[in-house]
């Protein structure tokens, strides 16, 4: 798809999009508004724009008239393009001299593969530049009102695919090691084995009472978020028709969304100051 060409006004002190490069930016979630400034002026300066299937159509608006959108998105159980032709198609693009974009979800570095297009990049000569993005992990969890950290809850947060190379339950995850070693566990493309996990976690010495957030959609409009336990959480996601792409939190964090679910504020739900009945345990622990 293309469209007519004109001129890209830069803004002072943002880079200048050359030809033959390669820029490797994060969308974040979802939501447009989370774009980066080098983001977004990338998006105005692109020749070309590579982008995955988790990449909100509404950002794609902001692609400079003449430019090419070029869909490369990977989604399981699906007909996808493999990684290495994505890659041979950066290096292609910018052997031409184009100025290309490579738009990701969330943050390219926070398993979205941005470190192996990279380093295809590198082998091939083309030069590159990483653009941060904020990642599901972190944003789409505040947008359903789930604080990553909290300091009456967590001093220690771990990140985790739910599948490996192959597509199965990462096997190299130490699952004892991370039950019992972090207090909040953050799980990306976890639905699909989201039954093992949960009992390798219990098996490790979580509770099966253990508070488990799920959001879908994170970040936009149509945004659902289950609130469920470490030991229902499979069954409760299938029954309630929760799909990918979605996050799940493990830990005491998600009862935070009582007091933190901003969005739900907004329709009309009454948030709690205490959502965790801090200050009666500091009463007693005072008393």
């Amino acid at each position: 798809m293309s469209r007519s060409e004109e001129t890209v006004e830069i803004p002072q002190g943002l880079p200048v999009f050359e030809p033959g490069w390669v820029w490797l930016a994060g969308a974040g979630p979802g939501d447009p508004g989370l774009l980066t400034l080098h983001a977004l002026n990338g998006l105005r300066q692109a020749d070309v724009v590579v982008y995955d299937a988790l990449v909100d159509q509404s950002i794609l608006e902001w692609v400079k008239p003449g430019a090419i959108t070029d869909y490369a998105g990977k989604r399981g159980g699906k007909p996808s393009p493999k990684q290495r032709d994505i890659t041979l198609k950066l290096i292609e693009y910018a052997k031409e001299g184009k100025k290309v974009l490579r738009l990701k979800g969330g943050d390219p570095f926070v398993f979205g593969r941005g470190g192996e297009e990279a380093l295809g990049l590198v082998g091939a000569g083309v030069p590159f530049r990483i653009i941060p993005g904020i990642t599901a992990g972190i944003g789409g969890l505040a947008y359903a009102g789930i604080p990553a950290t909290h300091r009456d809850t967590n001093q220690a947060v771990t990140f985790l695919t739910g599948h490996d190379q192959t597509g199965l339950m990462p096997g190299a995850v130490n699952w004892q090691g991370v039950a019992q070693g972090s207090q909040v566990i953050v799980m990306y493309m976890a639905m699909k084995h989201l039954a093992s996990i949960s009992e390798k976690l219990i098996e490790g010495g979580r509770s099966p009472d253990e508070p488990v957030g799920i959001v879908c959609n994170a970040s936009l409009e149509h945004q659902d978020v289950l609130e469920t336990t470490l030991g229902t959480c499979a069954v409760d996601a299938a029954e309630a028709g929760i799909e990918p792409p979605a996050v799940v939190c493990v830990g005491e964090v998600v009862r935070l969304r009582a007091g933190l679910d901003w969005m739900g504020a907004m329709s009309g739900r009454i948030l709690q100051s205490d959502p965790l009945n801090v200050a009666d345990s500091r009463a007693v622990d005072a008393g």
